[in-house]
């Protein structure tokens, strides 16, 4: 089964969405690093991450030293976010799962498949794990956050999508 490494953005836009929980029908498993764990979502939010099958990864001595690599290499980048990016890149797993514009960067450089909440509610309504309905809702909620970032075209497109009841 494929393993997705993300950020938190991408995990508080599904619970933005009451969406957090049908992540994990995906067939998919889904990892974080332990320091952005430890920083971003422990407490109540992470530990309902742990029980749905959230993966906490701890960076290797060699890891550890390539994240620090590319942490100065790229002073945008978050710490926690360099260690998201060294576990997808360094065990082989090349998928990222993240909302945060310098890490989309530094994974369209790296040539690392990198994918955002968008892409999950279409994974969600391709697999027809949930209904449309749902996620018309949740997209609807996402959208309406003060601090939703996504691009309004492409959330309108989907809107459209999972109101017509229509799979790609």
């Amino acid at each position: 089964m494929p393993i997705l490494v993300s950020d938190t953005s991408v995990l508080i836009d599904l619970e933005r969405a009451d969406l957090l929980d049908e992540m994990f029908l995906l067939p998919f498993e889904f990892a974080v690093p332990d320091l952005l764990y430890g920083r971003e979502l422990a407490g109540e939010l992470g530990e309902r991450l742990v029980q749905l099958g959230l993966r906490i990864e701890e960076l290797t001595p060699i890891e550890l030293r390539r994240a620090t690599t590319v942490n100065r290499q790229h002073t945008r980048l978050s710490v926690p976010d360099t260690f998201a990016f060294v576990i997808a890149v360094s065990r082989g797993w090349g998928l990222l799962l993240t909302g945060d514009g310098t890490l989309r960067e530094l994974a369209v450089t790296e040539q690392i498949d990198m994918h955002g909440v968008l892409w999950l509610f279409d994974q969600l309504a391709d697999g027809n794990h949930i209904g449309f309905d749902r996620l018309h809702d949740g997209l609807t909620n996402l959208f309406a956050h003060p601090r939703c970032r996504l691009p309004a075209n492409e959330v309108r497109r989907r809107l459209a999508r999972f109101a017509e009841g229509q799979v790609l």
